[in-house]
């Protein structure tokens, strides 16, 4: 076994505080006294293994000690109050980054803690004593997990390693508090993207509106002069460009709704069958056209009625008009309230591959098929927000024996 050199040693003591600081390590603050009692709420998961540590052990009093540079941190204690006090001063010190179980029958008989405040009456007056190290994954050590007590008592080896066991379950414990901190901070960074991203899809659609209205309404001028012989170059050309123009308003549009869509939603008691009656005038000439035949299963729902009536006219527009060619399409909506309510809008037409069905759920995925209407990759995407702002989501299946069947939690009914 090689020495570490004192550069060594400094540097792997920088990077253990840089951890505790990750980890957000100890709880509380301190005012500076020499033994402090800390002012947090101690986790439960981590209360409860230190009461569990005492039993096992047999000892008196566990705490769970956080290690910084210059003091010890009980962020969890049983049989005493949780408390801080310098590391110059501290039992577990000296021995958190040994790698292994201090057990000490007597500790006044060790010379490390013979003049140890905590041994000689200065603090307390510990005999027995066990300290196991909290180690990561990453081989940091933390802390430790310490039972002591006034009377002298050895440890068996079951009781050794009962302490070494609960020691790695603190472990897991404050590494998963770490990682569900590192979600959550991760999820707001999102969800501030997100709004950064809608309000400023929301001013460059408004600011693209104004132009595109313009060279809309100077190409239909154009269409209609004299001087453009319908059956010129010229006419042609207006024509692509009126054609162009329009499909980019409407692009534009879909955008600007997106951006608007999602966030609060007031809900209130509708029946699915009054959304769907509105739902049905606005596609009226789609499904006219195409001699579409849409059933509905009736429910009682809890939902913001003008974003959910937005979403069904989103999945069944898409359920006509990516229906099996030469066939009327045929389309069922449902709903099922139980814990959450979820809407089905079910089909039967081509179908989407299994690879692509998470991908159609993004912003701006366009499946390019053979035989099917140019989208703009917005519609399936205003439905998820639709979604998440009733705290549900969206999922995209097979229908048995062929089609597409769209599900859409909208959460549980107030």
């Amino acid at each position: 076994m090689s020495l570490l050199s004192v550069d060594e040693l400094e540097l792997q003591e920088l990077a253990r505080q840089a951890i505790l600081q990750e980890y957000r390590l100890p709880y509380g603050e301190t005012d500076g006294m020499t033994v402090d009692r800390l002012a947090y709420e101690t986790p439960p998961e981590l209360l409860n293994l230190v009461k569990l540590a005492v039993r096992v052990s047999g000892m008196d009093a566990g705490v769970i000690n956080i290690i910084t540079a210059d003091q010890q941190h009980q962020i969890a204690a049983v049989g005493v109050d949780p408390a801080v006090c310098s590391r110059d001063d501290s039992m577990c010190s000296k021995v958190f980054t040994s790698g292994s179980i201090t057990s000490l029958a007597d500790a006044s008989r060790d010379p490390r803690f013979a003049d140890n405040p905590f041994v000689n009456g200065g603090i307390a007056t510990v005999r027995s004593y066990a300290s196991v190290p909290l180690v990561t994954h990453e081989g940091y050590a933390l802390g430790t997990l310490c039972v002591f007590s006034p009377e002298v008592s050895e440890l068996d080896v079951e009781q050794q390693e009962g302490l070494e066991i609960l020691a790695r379950q603190v472990v897991e414990v404050l590494e998963l508090q770490f990682k569900t901190r590192q979600l959550v901070e991760a999820l707001e960074v999102v969800r501030r993207s997100n709004e950064d991203l809608a309000g400023f899809a929301a001013r460059v659609s408004h600011d693209l509106k104004n132009p595109l209205t313009a060279i809309l309404g100077y190409t239909e001028l154009g269409e209609l002069d004299d001087a453009v012989a319908s059956s010129g170059p010229a006419a042609r050309y207006l024509s692509i460009i009126r054609g162009s123009a329009s499909r980019m308003l409407a692009t534009v549009e879909d955008v600007l709704e997106f951006s608007r869509i999602g966030g609060a939603i007031s809900r209130r008691t509708v029946r699915l069958s009054t959304l769907m009656n509105a739902v049905l005038q606005d596609v009226l000439p789609l499904s006219s056209a195409s001699d579409a035949v849409i059933a509905v299963q009736d429910a009682q729902l809890q939902v913001d009625q003008a974003q959910v009536t937005a979403l069904l006219q989103n999945l069944v527009s898409n359920a006509i008009k990516y229906s099996t060619p030469g066939a009327p399409p045929r389309v069922e909506v449902v709903a099922s309230v139980g814990e959450t309510q979820v809407l089905r809008v079910i089909d039967h037409g081509k179908g989407i591959a299994p690879a692509d069905r998470q991908r159609v759920l993004e912003p701006l995925v366009r499946l390019h098929r053979d035989g099917e209407p140019a989208g703009n990759g917005i519609g399936l995407a205003t439905c998820v927000r639709i979604a998440a702002a009733h705290d549900g989501s969206v999922s995209v299946t097979e229908t048995p024996g062929g089609g597409t069947t769209v599900a859409v939690d909208l959460g549980p009914a107030a």
